[in-house]
């Protein structure tokens, strides 16, 4: 059965998207702003083929190699810290009013769908596309909202400008504009071979994700 016909989880994406939406987009929509995510899937090559509920990507993405600030405040290198599980990673803003909290909201509970282990396992990162107003705190308290129930703990990385465009140029995802606010909207999911074979954009669910990093993990 597809992971899309799950209605419970659905459900459930539908309350907490709600709930988190309501705390974080009136900023944008009170200042009469667009969040535009016109470049997050433009160039990236796709095929039907394959298990993946998600976007079966015919060329593998790369894990990248960069090092920014957890929220801790200490460094944090992407490659050799989530080098031991399957990894998500995401690029966005705390400030953002759409996808950004969807996005979470859809790993939090695919989480919580998948196997224990499979979850205990899984590397989940957070890089803003904003550092001027996502402070280690402010990323800290964005993801708590998320990872609060879960076993997993969602990690939250900043830079300068320079450190954070590096990033989103290794990983091959488009560059950020508008102050961080145009960003691309994929999540990508990277297997222990150092290899993403799928993504996800704003049309996957939670469902997708849980059916997807079962596959991953189990590679």
């Amino acid at each position: 059965m597809s992971s899309r016909s799950r209605a419970g989880g659905l459900a459930s994406l539908a309350l907490a998207a709600a709930v988190l939406l309501a705390g974080c987009g009136g900023d944008a929509d009170a200042a009469g702003e667009e969040h535009d995510h016109s470049a997050a899937v433009a160039d990236v090559q796709t095929t039907d083929d394959g298990p993946y509920e998600g976007l079966h990507l015919t060329e593998p993405y790369q894990k990248p190699e960069f090092t920014l600030t957890d929220t801790a405040g200490a460094p944090f290198d992407f490659a050799a810290r989530t080098g031991a599980g399957p990894t998500l990673l995401f690029f966005g803003y705390t400030h953002c009013p759409d996808i950004c909290p969807t996005t979470m909201a859809d790993v939090m509970l695919a989480l919580g769908d998948v196997d224990p282990e499979v979850a205990a396992e899984t590397n989940v990162v957070f890089v803003t596309t904003d550092p001027a107003r996502d402070t280690p705190e402010v990323l800290a308290e964005f993801l708590g909202r998320f990872d609060g129930s879960l076993t997993t703990k969602f990690v939250g990385l900043t830079g300068d400008q320079a450190q954070i465009e590096q990033a989103q140029l290794a990983a091959g995802v488009p560059l950020a504009q508008d102050n961080g606010e145009s960003h691309s909207a994929l999540l990508l999911l990277y297997g222990t071979d150092g290899e993403a074979d799928v993504a996800f954009d704003a049309e996957n669910t939670a469902g997708d994700i849980a059916h997807d990093l079962a596959l991953v993990a189990a590679e």
